[in-house]
């Protein structure tokens, strides 16, 4: 585990390219198994690319190290290196489009303080408790005609037979997607556009999921098209802008069309980073977390039955599934000044990719973590993050996650798996892609 000549401990290069693989992600249980035995052996490891297709980064494992970090925003920084994993091309073809950043998306992910406390700002109220209540009610309608399309394609075959549906293409992608549309303000008719560009930006690294051929692409053509969606973003959230600084109504896209800081309206590329992390980190993740719930129900029917009958048990099953998917799967940070993380000394500058995965796994804050238990207390996870980079739309995660499964266990009696469940190949944000399901509806 140790380089010759050296203190610090360098992963051999299979288990550093496995932990910055996006089809690792895919085999859930193996890259848990190797997260295990890092953190026992080397919680903070040196992760270097034998033919230079990466910087050098640390890779933190164990829990307590993750939320010291999270926490600590003055010593580790989102700028200046970009915070989330990339392959060199990837940042050289970054900064080449923006002009020396590292970042092809300027937003609440890649601001330090104190931009970034005078940004969040802006939003942070409108996505409190209090102001939410006033969408519930449609969000709950949102829920039940998403339930109904459920019931709908899953309807009887006959003799007593089922159809097999999938759980993910008919509700846990779509559904959030809508509730996020709907708070920004993007009319139902663009959704599916809205849809697309989530997945080549976040799914791109799945061919399925991106339904780009991207199989035989290089990085290079695979960042292209990344940095192509990013483009259509903001092309779009350009005419929304302007159509909201015309007619502004109470959505969070008119907030932001018209929000100042510092007296100055937002520049174009901050206001766009801002639409774009909110359209998409407010989908995929929720998306995640929702199929993950499902697939422990209905590999666990007595836990179904339970919740069916007593609704309260519904926060722990919200909560449980956000910690045993941790849909965004890593952040990176830069040193400010030379430092140190468990035990191992860290220098100013250095890029550390903090694992959420792997932290929201450690049996030394989680018992018997790879058990989903939604009676599990505390459950302290991280896969909101923690500190001032916290996400923003936790409240509205969990606040729409509990309406549809309130609908759902309204209209669904029974549940089972009806094949295997399938994850997307991705490095950031991860989660199921497939999961087909048979159901007993009244």
């Amino acid at each position: 585990m140790t380089a010759p000549g050296t203190a610090a401990p360098v992963l051999p290069p299979e288990q550093g390219r496995a932990v910055i693989d996006p089809a690792s992600y895919a085999q859930w249980d193996g890259l848990l198994d190797l997260f295990d035995r890092l953190r026992e052996e080397a919680p903070v490891a040196r992760v270097e690319s034998p033919d230079g297709i990466h910087p050098p980064f640390w890779l933190v494992t164990r829990y307590y190290d993750v939320m010291r970090i999270s926490k600590d925003n003055a010593t580790f920084l989102n700028n200046p290196q970009t915070v989330v994993f990339s392959l060199t091309e990837g940042i050289e073809f970054a900064k080449s489009l923006t002009g020396g950043s590292p970042h092809l998306v300027a937003s609440l992910v890649t601001f330090d303080a104190p931009i970034h406390m005078k940004y969040r700002k802006l939003t942070q109220e409108w996505f409190m408790p209090k102001n939410l209540r006033g969408v519930e009610d449609e969000i709950r309608t949102l829920a039940q005609a998403t339930v109904q399309r459920l019931v709908d394609a899953g309807g009887d075959e006959g003799a007593g037979e089922t159809k097999v549906v999938d759980f993910v293409k008919l509700v846990s992608a779509p559904y959030p997607l809508h509730v996020v549309m709907q708070i920004l303000g993007v009319p139902e008719e663009d959704e599916a556009r809205m849809l697309m560009l989530t997945q080549q930006m976040f799914g791109g690294q799945d061919e399925e999921l991106s339904g780009s051929g991207m199989a035989a692409m290089t990085p290079d053509q695979i960042t292209q098209l990344v940095a192509g969606a990013v483009k259509d973003f903001e092309a779009y959230f350009a005419r929304l802008t302007a159509e909201k600084r015309a007619h502004p109504t109470g959505d969070v896209a008119s907030t932001i069309a018209n929000a100042t800081v510092d007296g100055e309206p937002l520049n174009d590329r901050d206001m766009m980073g801002y639409y774009i992390i909110l359209a998409a980190a407010g989908h995929d993740t929720t998306s995640a977390s929702t199929a993950g719930a499902m697939l422990a129900l209905a590999r666990d029917p007595e836990q179904f039955a339970r919740v069916r009958a007593d609704r309260s048990l519904l926060p722990g099953i919200v909560e449980e599934a956000i910690r045993w998917t941790s849909p965004v799967q890593h952040f990176m940070r830069s040193a400010a000044e030379d430092t140190e993380v468990g035990g191992q000394k860290i220098a100013k500058g250095d890029w550390l990719m903090i694992n959420y995965v792997a932290a929201n796994h450690d049996p030394a804050q989680f018992e018997n973590p790879r058990r989903f238990d939604a009676s599990r207390h505390p459950n302290r996870h991280l896969a909101f993050g923690a500190g001032a980079h916290q996400c923003l739309g936790l409240h509205l995660a969990r606040l729409e996650m509990r309406i549809l499964f309130e609908a759902l266990l309204d209209r669904i009696e029974s549940v089972e798996l009806a094949g295997e469940p399938a994850r997307a190949k991705s490095t950031f944000v991860g989660g199921l892609k497939t999961l087909p399901l048979r159901f007993v509806a009244h």
